[in-house]
């Protein structure tokens, strides 16, 4: 039986006792749909012809050529089953959580990859790095598609950001160049994908285009006194080049 009471002077008395049941509490009403908004769906809607494929039927392929990707069709189904091959692997799962659910073993996972890999680079394995990375960076992009995507982004821009060091380190100045590319692509206001891209342009001897990479660096972290450095160092090298392109033109106007 429950009892009324408060919980201290100037308060309310209220009730303990047991909540109704579903069917008795009270329950808002349904709000009808926009009539504009229904409609405008209902001119949108296009039939698609499709069929499913193994395992089971739970992937989508387009009916006349049976892919899940096809450019006659002008269809791609890979995001929707990617979903349905998530939950097909995990049959206890009846829907997909909300996405503030995180797989903890998938991020141990990770970490323990990138830690690895900076073990790795620290000894001087670069190689044995820049596979863990690849590693670690793979894993994270296999993270459930109901996971928040900002979380992805982090994991692999970190580990990519790692790895173009790595790669840098080896020589590899292209793939270095392409890692901080994607660092840029996935958290473009993190100066670190910046200072990574520039450092490959210095390498590459590509001027105007580390100078460019740094100034775009500087916008997003203006106080960053290394990149202020390199900055420095590039209008050095981008002067010593005019002047000596200056004099090997006017050598071949005196010759």
């Amino acid at each position: 039986m429950s009892q009324m009471h408060s919980h201290g002077p100037g308060q309310p008395s209220h009730s303990h006792g047991p909540t109704p049941p579903p069917q008795q509490q009270q329950q808002q009403p349904m709000r009808p749909p926009d009539p504009i908004m229904q409609q405008l769906i209902e001119e949108s809607f296009q039939p698609v012809d499709i069929v499913l494929g193994d395992p089971d039927n739970s992937v989508v392929l387009c009916a006349p050529h049976s892919l899940e990707k096809c450019t006659a069709c002008d269809a791609d189904y890979s995001a929707l089953n990617r979903i349905s091959r998530t939950l097909q692997m995990n049959p206890n799962l009846r829907c997909p959580p909300p996405p503030n659910i995180v797989s903890q073993k998938l991020s141990q996972a990770i970490n323990a990859a990138k830690e690895e890999g900076n073990t790795f680079f620290k000894s001087g394995q670069r190689d044995k790095a820049i596979q863990r990375y690849s590693m670690a960076a793979s894993l994270a992009a296999q993270r459930p598609p109901w996971e928040a995507s900002q979380l992805m982004r982090e994991e692999v821009a970190t580990v990519m950001s790692n790895r173009s060091v790595a790669f840098l380190e080896e020589g590899d100045y292209i793939d270095a160049l392409v890692d901080a590319e994607t660092v840029i692509a996935l958290k473009r206001p993190w100066s670190k994908g910046h200072f990574r891209k520039t450092k490959a342009l210095i390498q590459m001897q590509q001027w105007d285009d580390a100078r460019e990479a740094v100034q775009l660096g500087l916008n997003f972290e203006p106080g960053n006194a290394e990149m202020s450095q390199m900055l420095v160092e590039i209008e050095d090298a981008v002067r010593r080049q005019t002047e000596e392109s200056f004099r090997r033109r006017q050598k071949k106007v005196e010759a």
